[in-house]
C-alpha cells in the first residue's frame, strides 16, 4: 500500500510552515489528505464575459472595465459607509457598490484609471443596473491579460470554509498546491460496489469536488464523496454488531405462569398493538444466547415504561435481575413509585401480603441514607431484589448484583458512554442492553448515531390519551389574543382543570447578574440584540398574573434553583389539585405527571427548540379532557422563528417535528458534542437529505462484513476504516 502514507504527509512539506501552522491551528487541517478532504461549501458562478451594454439581470457576469470614478457615502448618521464605483468599457457605465467593512480595501485598490475584472451577481437599484460587493483582480497591462481574462471567466469558483487568518482564495491556491496528489488516495470502495452503482474513482471525486468545470462534474463528485462517508461509517457499525453477536450471554425466557403472567393478569387496561409488536421483538432478542442491543424511541406517553416493565420481569421470571438507569434523582423516584404502583403486591416479594410470584422492586440513589442503601447493596447481591431503579450510583464499585441480566437505560442522551458501559460490566456475562429515548430520533439519524443498536419504534398514544390542540398567538401583532390566552386559562380551571406557564428564564439575582454580564457593549454588532427585551422570567411572569388576568387563582413557581426538598413540595400539591397554574421553567419538560392538566401557556416560544417545545407540550392532555397548548411570540409573521412555531401548531407527530428540528439547526447540534467521533467525518453527508445513501450504505455495510468480518479482502476499505476511527472513535462507537 505505497499510497496510504503519501497523503498522510504533513502539510508543511507542500506548503511551507507558516501556511501548515495557520491551517492546523484554526483549521484543523493536518495532513495532504486533511486538505484533499477540505471541501468547498459552495461554488461562486462568475459567468461568461459580459459587455456593459448588455447585463442580464439577475444572472452571474464576468465584465472587464476601467475604473471611472469611485467615492464613499455616510449614512445612519456617520455610522454606516458605502463605497460607489462606476465602471465603463467605453460604451456602457455600470455602478459597483461596496458597505460597511467591506468598503477600505476596493477603494485602495480600485482607483479611477485601474482596469479590472469584476464578478459578480446583476441587480436593479433606484432604476440602475449595479453589481453589490463584486469580486474583482486588477489586470495589469502585460501581454498574460487575456489569459487571466479567459481563467477569471467562466469557470465556478470553489468558496472554502475558511477563518479570518487564511481566506478561501489562499485555500484554493493550497490545493492548487498539492491537487496531483489526490492520484495516491486509497479507494475505500470495494470496486463492485463503486461499478455496480456507476460512480466515480476517490481520485477522480477529488480532483472534481475541487475544480468543476460544470454543475454536473460537481454532483457526481459529491455523491461519490457521501457515499464514502455513509459507507465506512455503516462499516464500522456493522461491525460493532457482529461482534456482539459473537458474545455470549444468557439466554433469558419467561416462565410459564411466572411474574410476566401474573403482572399481565392484571393489567386494567389493553397494551397497544405498537406494545405487543415491540415486547415481542424484545423477547425475541432476550431468548438468544448473544446480547440484545435494542433502542427504543417512543413519544412522551406513548407506554415506554410499560414495555420495559415487562421486559424486566420476563428476566426476573427467567432467574435473573435488571437494572435501570435514570439521568436524575427525580426520574428515578418517579420510575421506582409508577413501577411499584403497576406491580402492586407483585413488587413485595417476602412482605406480608406480597404475591408468591412476586419479587422486590428496591431504588438505588446518591441521597439515600446508609441504612436503606446497606438493604439495597444486600438485596441486589443476594438475588432478593429482581429489580433496582436507580440514578449513576448504581455504577459505583460497591454495587455487585448476584446476576443481571437486563440493563434499561433511560433517556440515553443524557448518559456518558462510560456510564452505560460500567453498568454493562457489572454481569457475570454480557447483559442484554434496552436503551429509552422520547425524543424522537429520524430514522436515518438513530442509523448513525445509534447505528450500533437496533431500534424498536413506539409511535401510538395509548387508549385514554386525549388530543392536544396548539395554536401560536402572536403577541405582538394581536396584544388582544394574549387576553383572550388568559381567559382560556381560567375557563379551563373554572371547569376543574390545571394549567402551566412555561418561561425560558427565572428572574432572580442569580439570573440578572447573568443577563448583565452577557449585555453586549453598545459598538458591538450584537448591541442591536442587546437591546430587545430580555426573555420573559418566571418570578415576574407569575407576580403579573396574580396581580393581573388570573387575580383570585391559585398560581406557584417552580424553577431549577428552588431547595429540592420546595420543588416536591409544590410538585406534591400540583399534582394533588391544590394549585391552579403553575409557572415554570423547563423543569417541568422530562417527567412530570399530572392528568388534571389540561392547558399550557409557553411564554417567548420562540426562544425553545422546536424538540423541546414538543416535550414540554406533552406534559398536558394526559388525562380524558383534551388538551390546549398555546405558543405566545412576540416575532412577526414573516420570521423563520414563527414558521417553526406554526410547524410545532400543525403536527403533534414527534418524527415529523425532529426532521424539521434536523433541517433548520443541522445536524451538528443533534448528533452532539459527545459524538463528535462521527460528526467530524461527516462533511459531505446530511443526515436528513441522504437518507437514501444512508439506508443503501447500511444494506452494502452488511452485507461486506457478513462476507468477510475482518475485511482481509478489503485493504482500502480497512484503512479508511482506521482513519475515520482512530482508537477514541471506535470506542466512543463501541458505546453508543
Amino acid at each position: 500500500m505505497e499510497g496510504v502514507p503519501a497523503l498522510d504527509e504533513p502539510l508543511k512539506n507542500a506548503l511551507g510552515a507558516a501556511t501548515a501552522k495557520v491551517m492546523a491551528e484554526h483549521l484543523d487541517l493536518h495532513t495532504l489528505g486533511d486538505l484533499l478532504h477540505h471541501y468547498p461549501r459552495r461554488y461562486a458562478e462568475r459567468g461568461e464575459l459580459t459587455s456593459l451594454a448588455d447585463l442580464p439581470l439577475d444572472e452571474h457576469v464576468t465584465v472587464v472595465a476601467q475604473v471611472a470614478d469611485a467615492r464613499v457615502h455616510t449614512f445612519n448618521g456617520g455610522r454606516g459607509r458605502r463605497l460607489e464605483v462606476t465602471i465603463t468599457d467605453g460604451y456602457g457605465r455600470l455602478q459597483l457598490v461596496f458597505f460597511g467593512k467591506g468598503v477600505h480595501k476596493p477603494h485602495k485598490d480600485l482607483l479611477p484609471g485601474t482596469r479590472a475584472m469584476f464578478a459578480g451577481k446583476v441587480s436593479m437599484f433606484n432604476r440602475r443596473l449595479q453589481l453589490s460587493h463584486p469580486a474583482y483582480e486588477p489586470l495589469t497591462g502585460d501581454a498574460s491579460a487575456a489569459d487571466a481574462v479567459d481563467a477569471f471567466a467562466g469557470r465556478l469558483i470553489p468558496i472554502y470554509p475558511a477563518c479570518k487568518q487564511l481566506e478561501s482564495w489562499k485555500i484554493s491556491k493550497a490545493v492548487d498546491a498539492v491537487l496531483d496528489r489526490a492520484a495516491d488516495a486509497v479507494d475505500p470502495l470495494p470496486a463492485a460496489l463503486r461499478e455496480g452503482r456507476g460512480m466515480v474513482t476517490l481520485p477522480e471525486a477529488l480532483r472534481l469536488i475541487h475544480r468543476p468545470r460544470t454543475k454536473d462534474d460537481i454532483e457526481r463528485a459529491r455523491e461519490r464523496l457521501k457515499w464514502d462517508e455513509a459507507f465506512v461509517l455503516q462499516v464500522a457499525l456493522a461491525r460493532r454488531r457482529f461482534a456482539d453477536t459473537q458474545l455470549p450471554a444468557v439466554p433469558r425466557v419467561p416462565a410459564e405462569d411466572g411474574l410476566l403472567t401474573a403482572f399481565d393478569a392484571r393489567l386494567p387496561f389493553t397494551l397497544t398493538e405498537g406494545q405487543r409488536t415491540v415486547s415481542k421483538e424484545i423477547f425475541d432478542d432476550l431468548a438468544t444466547a448473544h446480547p440484545m442491543h435494542r433502542l427504543l424511541q417512543g413519544e412522551v406517553g406513548s407506554g415506554k415504561t410499560m414495555v420495559a416493565l415487562r421486559a424486566m420481569l420476563a428476566v426476573v421470571d427467567a432467574g435473573g435481575q435488571a437494572a435501570m438507569l435514570a439521568p436524575t434523582e427525580v426520574l428515578a423516584q418517579q420510575h421506582h413509585r409508577s413501577i411499584t404502583e403497576m406491580m402492586g403486591d407483585l413488587a413485595e416479594a417476602g412482605l406480608l401480603g406480597g404475591s408468591e410470584h412476586g419479587t422486590k422492586v428496591v431504588l438505588l440513589t446518591g441521597s439515600m441514607g446508609a441504612v436503606a442503601r446497606r438493604q439495597a447493596l444486600l438485596d441486589l447481591v443476594t438475588g432478593e431484589a429482581g429489580i433496582v431503579i436507580g440514578t449513576h450510583a448504581l455504577i459505583e464499585d460497591k454495587v455487585q448484583f448476584h446476576d443481571l441480566g437486563l440493563v434499561v437505560v433511560d433517556e440515553q442522551h443524557r448518559f456518558g458512554v462510560e456510564q452505560r458501559d460500567a453498568l454493562r460490566s457489572k454481569g457475570k456475562q454480557p447483559p442484554h442492553l434496552l436503551v429509552m429515548t422520547a425524543t424522537p430520533i429520524p430514522r436515518t439519524v438513530a442509523m448513525t448515531v445509534f447505528g450500533d443498536l437496533e431500534t424498536s419504534v413506539l409511535d401510538q398514544l395509548p387508549a385514554g390519551r386525549s388530543p392536544i390542540a396548539s395554536h401560536v398567538v402572536p403577541a405582538a401583532d394581536k396584544p388582544h389574543f394574549l387576553a383572550r390566552a388568559w381567559e382560556r386559562v381560567r375557563e379551563e380551571v373554572e371547569s376543574g382543570h390545571q394549567a402551566y406557564v412555561v418561561c425560558p428564564r427565572i428572574g432572580d439575582e442569580e439570573d440578572e447578574k447573568k443577563a448583565a454580564a452577557k449585555k453586549a457593549p453598545a459598538s458591538s454588532p450584537a448591541a442591536d440584540d442587546a437591546e430587545k427585551r430580555p426573555p420573559l422570567a418566571v418570578l415576574e411572569v407569575a407576580e403579573q398574573l396574580t396581580r393581573g388576568p388570573l387575580a383570585g387563582l391559585r398560581v406557584e413557581v417552580l424553577h431549577g434553583r428552588m431547595q429540592p426538598d420546595d420543588k416536591d413540595a409544590v410538585m406534591r400539591r400540583f399534582a394533588a389539585g391544590e394549585t391552579d397554574v403553575l409557572v415554570a421553567t423547563t423543569v417541568i419538560e422530562v417527567g412530570v405527571n399530572v392528568p388534571n392538566a389540561t392547558a399550557m401557556v409557553i411564554m417567548d416560544a420562540d426562544r425553545f427548540g422546536v424538540s423541546q417545545l414538543h416535550q414540554l407540550r406533552g406534559r398536558v392532555g394526559r388525562g380524558s379532557a383534551p388538551g390546549l397548548c398555546l405558543l405566545v411570540t412576540e416575532m412577526p409573521e414573516a420570521s423563520p422563528a414563527r414558521a417553526r412555531l406554526g410547524a410545532v401548531a400543525a403536527t403533534l407527530d414527534g418524527f415529523e417535528l425532529s426532521r424539521i428540528d434536523l433541517e433548520q439547526r443541522r445536524e451538528g447540534d443533534v448528533l452532539g458534542q459527545a459524538q463528535s467521533g462521527v460528526r467530524t467525518s461527516l462533511r459531505m453527508l446530511a443526515v436528513i437529505e441522504d437518507e437514501e445513501i444512508i439506508a443503501a450504505a447500511r444494506e452494502e455495510a452488511v452485507a461486506v462484513v457478513r462476507e468477510d468480518p475482518e475485511l482481509e479482502h478489503l485493504p482500502g476499505l480497512r484503512t479508511a476504516l482506521d482513519a475515520l476511527l482512530d482508537k477514541e472513535r471506535e470506542q466512543y462507537l463501541d458505546k453508543g
